[in-house]
């Protein structure tokens, strides 16, 4: 009975907390195993996110924690699930690096994704605060200021003519020769936006912030922040290990888990709330995506127990059809 549990959440993020929550007031006996591993832990703070705004990401988590420790029958593990296997039942057998084994009987997937950007020395260094992916979640911070948007194509004239929104002053740096057609580099002109098609070898520091693009003739562009055209993608095999379907690969999403609109996944008991299956990451997005998939989690428990109604699983591939 120790390991059995009737809901594993894998993520203590966002949406994994949030989901832990509901469980936990429903009385179901929840385990969240968290990595630790949460994309926005190296950001300034949670941007737009009403009573939170500009909360460091670990601040809110903590409390989250310190929230669910009056519900008895949630129990946190600190640690990394590194395989799944669905059951009958459903029922569903975790492995985690420690080599414990653990069994539920629904599965919720909310350890978030993993941002990948261009190696380019010194942008690592400011990822989360000067270098960012989102100006809904990092603009007010860098109003005003001379930025960069590092991208090409249709992503670039997007992500430039959006973050027109905060500042004057921007450059696009395609980072080699530009893919952009006539009528975007006439958009971005009217807008104010300069096109930048050098080598981008660095982004240089001053006093620990980000200060100029160094390009590969040796020349400096002095900016102070920059929009990164990033991809995110699963962080570990786990939906592949259980056959959860995702999207086709996007410019912005890679693999992101298909859902429901109650959060279920192609497979039956497995549900994803956050970033995992995301178009658009943001952690109000995320908080509420949780709780809506810890409501539909309770309900399908109580209709395993009573016979409550619930709608049938549903079947992606008939809705491709």
């Amino acid at each position: 009975m120790q390991n059995e549990w009737e809901c594993a959440i894998v993520g203590g993020g966002a949406a994994g907390l949030s989901a832990a929550l509901v469980l936990g007031r429903a009385r179901r006996r929840t385990l969240v195993v968290d990595a630790g591993e949460q994309s926005n832990r190296a950001a300034h703070g949670i941007g737009g996110l009403l009573g939170h705004d500009g909360r460091p990401p670990a601040d809110l988590y903590a409390d989250g924690r310190r929230e669910l420790a009056k519900y008895p029958s949630v129990e946190f593990i600190e640690g990394q699930v590194t395989g799944a296997t669905a059951q009958d039942g459903p029922t569903f057998r975790l492995e985690l690096a420690d080599g414990s084994v653990h069994r539920a009987k629904r599965l919720l997937l909310a350890g978030g994704m993993e941002y990948e950007y261009p190696d380019i020395p010194g942008l690592h260094d400011h990822w989360g605060r000067s270098a960012f992916h989102c100006p809904f979640c990092h603009g007010w911070e860098a109003r005003d200021r001379a930025l960069a948007v590092l991208a090409d194509g249709d992503r670039a004239a997007h992500m430039a003519l959006l973050l027109r929104a905060w500042t004057d002053d921007i450059v696009v740096l395609t980072n080699g020769p530009s893919s952009l057609n006539d009528d975007q580099n006439r958009a971005l002109a009217d807008a104010g936006v300069r096109v930048d098609e050098r080598k981008v070898v660095e982004f240089a520091s001053r006093n620990d912030e980000l200060a100029a693009a160094v390009f590969a003739d040796g020349d400096e562009l002095k900016r102070e922040g920059v929009l990164v055209a990033s991809a995110l993608r699963q962080r570990t095999d786990l939906v592949a290990q259980l056959g959860v379907r995702t999207a086709p690969p996007g410019p912005a999403v890679i693999d992101a888990v298909v859902v429901d609109q109650i959060n279920r996944t192609s497979v039956p008991g497995v549900f994803a709330a956050g970033d995992v299956c995301a178009q658009m990451p943001q952690v109000a997005a995320a908080i509420a995506s949780g709780s809506g998939a810890a409501a539909a989690i309770v309900q399908s428990l109580v209709h395993d127990q009573f016979g409550l109604p619930v709608m049938p699983w549903p079947n992606f591939d008939q809705q491709e059809n």
